[in-house]
């Protein structure tokens, strides 16, 4: 039996992702239960995070309450620490080996006392959460530490923290310290929560090699407006990224161990050959399979023209779209996209033969010598079931596809929802070198599937392989690697011998698209301790922990495809690190005691990905009951509840995505003075009385135009554009000279736009509007926002605020303003907005943008005065004075009477 670790401090957290502690719900802060600090810090030191977060809460009523300590951090992270602060004596957090703590559960319910196992598990996260009853007058401080090494993703590390307090909070802060020896090439920040008056609470410095983002709202600042409630609710994105060169990476030094960075820059793409096969069973039908065709048709857009590809479907049968790999030329993919757009559900599930169908696509290429010397072969699968026609137990299904593939291919696996065995697919994925993702049913499933592809799209290397002096380095981390993609990186860390040179040299070989190439890099020991040793804010001895945390990962990843005799022998490395680093792993839990006869103990478990979300929430106390009714329950184990999710405190446990909607609607108090509605205009028309045999003529609502164009310094300052001949994507406008460029599609017969582009070259930026939602791709990554929801994002070079009428701005000093809007009044649809038009170029141009050049305006005709003419280089346009309605305050829209053109 091994001993149990004692609870350990430590902590971190790459992918920030925190329920900033506080009562489960706004009714809380009534009972008395008071939060008077929070504060979160976390110290990013080269990739790995510390992250404290801290809560101090009061009970402010003359009867016992009950507090609740709530945390959602990343699925990636693990905890390392916990504990509670009650009238000065502190109830730590054991970690220990996960049947000990099991045994204590079980203990603890058989004696009548409460005990609980609490794990929940959402799209990115994991939630920890405590309760404990406070006597009046009483305080209590929770403290919970956890840690991760920041992994790139399309060229970014990202710290995403989740900001929801539910009360005012009078000391409330979050620092946010980086430090990244290679410098810092970019740095930016999002929100979804931020207003103008909070963005003076957020400050940003940045050196060379440091950044420190600090947020620290007043309780003034907090507020809703008109209201006494708190505005934070939302998510904290920071995301950046390092310098790196054509080298063989980053080797940094500290407290005697390493950490090897490897993502060189400037290598060219290797060729791929790449097979799609698609579930179109009939639980694919609807928004799923429709989602699917999008994604594809979109994926086969971004091939390469070296690329070679072809589609398997499959359904109770599978079938290939061409007898053998084709060309990504224009021709090919146009093919390809019709038929993607035509692939209908029916029938079961066959995975086994569809799999075993695309294997034999390449191997035939392969054996008539088609695929190109040095190419990069990668079947992608997408299905959201298990195998029900054919072959169905899934052990023999991944036998036979690792029997078939034999190393020479990635396979890579996408399960879309959750009626996939997950654990299925990652086996299927990890037995031939690639990975598994989730896709979530969602309005963003589309956008998740084609981010998955750009992880992979862009091969780099094959065949990596590390090398260091063997009288230098031990218990060096994986250090072989089937494929490096572009946007990604290779880690390998270990620990300095005793005796080890004074320099630490490496080698890491791999091959490119037609030769093999090796890079040689070097670092001074002393050098590199020197560097971790100055700074205050660097989390020390760090770089021991970030080899425990990466070695264990690897250690569970290879348990998935290990035989039954390796597994046993990786999985007591991997438990022996947990407990040694403390570390909540899924081979360990940690055990949180409270102060006894008053409450409970509770079992923190790491969740895994499993077939059913919601299967990782248990509870059980005596009877079926929890102090104070704080948890509402059925039978002791798992939640039968009608609700689709727990429920607590009486309401369901709905994730915060599930929420988003009903969160949207805001009363016009809420909203900028500038967004308000204002005054609505109501024409009543009363006609007299129609003779017989006639009808009254019920008048046109007034419309608002497709286009509002302002023109400062024009004889006329503003003009109504409406388009009735469109064909086409239309450029809208563009100038060279502020790097930005607009396109739309617009249909006539609805008289609105599909869809609006905006492109900025500097920084590369592309913000594309459609009717249900904005996507911003800045390095290849997607990023979906649903309008109406807050947004405030500061790139270099841009900022992005969307409040809750749904107006997104897109600003800068220099630049430009231009504005996007879902109108919901008189003729609905996308609109464009340009504001600071005078600072245009001389070089502007487009359908738009030629009105901003020199506009000859003649005078209204004789016969007519609400009839002129107007001519913009060399080109004529009647011009109508007309009744229109003002889209650009938001909706209901004031009426205006404006020249209007028709292109």
């Amino acid at each position: 039996m091994k001993a149990s670790a004692p609870g350990c401090p430590c902590g971190l957290a790459p992918v920030l992702f925190l329920l900033l502690a506080a009562p489960p719900t706004a009714a809380t802060q009534k009972n008395g239960i008071n939060i008077y600090s929070l504060t979160v810090d976390s110290k990013v030191s080269s990739r790995f995070a510390h992250t404290v977060v801290t809560s101090r809460v009061v009970n402010r009523a003359n009867i016992m309450q009950e507090a609740t300590f709530q945390v959602e951090l990343p699925k990636r992270a693990f905890i390392t620490n916990f504990s509670m602060v009650i009238g000065g004596v502190t109830y730590p957090g054991n970690i220990k080996e996960k049947a000990a703590a099991q045994e204590q559960y079980s203990a603890a319910v058989a004696r009548g006392e409460s005990a609980g196992l609490v794990k929940a598990s959402g799209r990115k996260t994991e939630q920890f959460q405590v309760s404990v009853s406070v006597a009046p007058a009483a305080k209590v401080t929770f403290e919970l530490v956890y840690e991760e090494l920041l992994k790139r993703h399309l060229g970014a590390y990202e710290l995403l923290l989740k900001v929801q307090p539910q009360q005012l909070v009078k000391h409330l802060q979050m620092d946010i310290h980086i430090f990244e020896p290679q410098g810092i090439n970019f740095l930016e920040t999002e929100s979804t929560f931020m207003t103008n008056e909070l963005a003076d609470a957020l400050t940003v410095s940045q050196n060379k090699t440091k950044a420190h983002i600090q947020f620290k709202p007043t309780l003034s600042q907090q507020k809703s407006p008109g209201q006494e409630d708190t505005v934070l609710d939302g998510n904290f994105i920071v995301r950046y990224d390092v310098h790196r060169t054509v080298s063989g990476g980053s080797i940094q030094i500290e407290s005697g161990y390493f950490v090897h960075y490897f993502a060189p820059e400037g290598l060219p793409t290797i060729p791929k050959n790449v097979i799609f096969v698609i579930d179109k069973s009939g639980s694919m039908r609807g928004r799923k399979i429709q989602q699917t065709r999008e994604a594809l048709i979109k994926i086969l857009d971004d091939l390469s023209p070296n690329d070679q590809f072809n589609l398997v479907s499959f359904s109770g049968e599978a079938a290939q779209w061409k007898p053998l790999l084709v060309p990504a030329s224009a021709e090919n993919v146009n093919q390809a996209r019709s038929y993607a757009a035509s692939i209908q559900t029916q029938g079961g599930t066959n995975i086994n033969d569809a799999m075993l169908m695309a294997v034999q696509l390449l191997d035939s290429a392969n054996q008539k010598e088609l695929l190109p010397e040095g190419s990069v072969s990668l079947i992608i699968l997408l299905t959201d079931g298990d195998p029900t026609v054919g072959e169905t137990n899934p052990a023999r299904i991944q036998k036979n596809v690792k029997e078939a593939i034999d190393g020479q291919y990635s396979l890579f696996c996408l399960g879309f929802g959750f009626d996939v065995s997950f654990a299925f697919l990652e086996k299927l994925a990890l037995d031939n070198g690639g990975l598994t993702r989730r896709i979530y049913e969602d309005s963003d499933s589309t956008l998740q599937l084609q981010d998955f592809y750009q992880e992979v799209a862009n091969p780099l290397l094959t065949a990596v392989t590390f090398e260091y002096p063997g009288n230098a380095v031990e218990k060096v981390s994986r250090d072989n690697f089937r494929l490096l993609f572009k946007g990604s990186e290779i880690v390998v860390a270990g620990k300095l011998r005793d005796q080890s040179p004074d320099v630490l040299s490496a080698k890491v070989r791999g091959q490119l698209h037609m030769q093999s190439i090796t890079f040689q890099t070097e670092s001074s020991v002393a050098e590199q301790e020197k560097e971790f040793q100055s700074p205050k804010y660097i989390f020390h001895s760090f770089m021991e922990r970030l080899w425990a945390y990466l070695t264990i990962q690897q250690l569970l990843e290879q348990m998935v495809s290990a035989s039954d005799a390796e597994k046993q022998a990786l999985e007591t490395r991997a438990l022996n690190l947990s407990l040694q680093y403390c570390f909540v792993t899924p081979l360990t839990s940690m055990v949180v005691t409270k102060p006894e006869g008053k409450e409970w103990s509770e079992v923190a478990e790491k969740p895994v990905e499993t077939k059913n979300k919601h299967r990782n929430f248990y509870l059980a106390g005596p009877s079926g009951k929890t102090p104070s009714d704080l948890w509402r329950a059925g039978p002791q184990g798992p939640l039968n509840s009608p609700h689709p999710y727990p429920l607590m405190a009486g309401k369901s446990l709905l994730p915060d995505m599930l929420l988003e909607s009903a969160k949207t609607a805001s009363p016009p108090g809420l909203l900028p003075a500038s967004l308000r509605p204002g005054p609505r205009l109501v024409l009543v028309s009363q006609p007299a009385l129609p003779t017989l045999g006639t009808t009254a003529a019920v008048p046109a609502p007034i419309q608002a135009p497709a286009v509002i164009l302002m023109l400062p310094g024009q004889s006329v300052d503003r003009l109504c554009v409406d388009i009735k001949h469109s064909q086409g994507p239309m450029n809208l406008l563009s100038d060279p000279d502020q790097g930005v460029e607009v396109t739309a599609q617009y249909e006539t017969e609805k008289a609105q736009f599909s869809w609006i582009e905006v492109t900025f070259k500097n920084p590369q930026l592309q913000v594309r509007a459609i009717p249900e939602h904005v996507v911003v791709t800045r390095n290849r990554r997607n990023s979906g926002y649903k309008w109406k929801e807050t947004l405030f994002s500061v790139i270099p070079g841009v900022k992005l605020t969307m409040d809750k009428a749904g107006l997104l701005l897109l600003s800068s000093p220099d630049r430009v303003t231009i504005g996007l809007l879902p109108w919901d009044g008189p003729g609905e649809g996308l609109r464009l907005l340009l504001r600071d038009t005078d600072r245009f170029s001389s070089r502007v141009g487009g359908t738009l943008g030629q009105f901003y050049q020199d506009v000859l305006w003649g005078p209204p005709a004789a016969a007519d005065d609400s009839k002129r003419m107007l001519r913009v280089q060399d080109l004529e346009y009647s011009a109508t004075r007309l009744l229109k309605l003002d889209y650009q305050e938001g909706s209901p829209g004031t009426e205006i009477s404006c020249w209007s053109v028709e292109l």
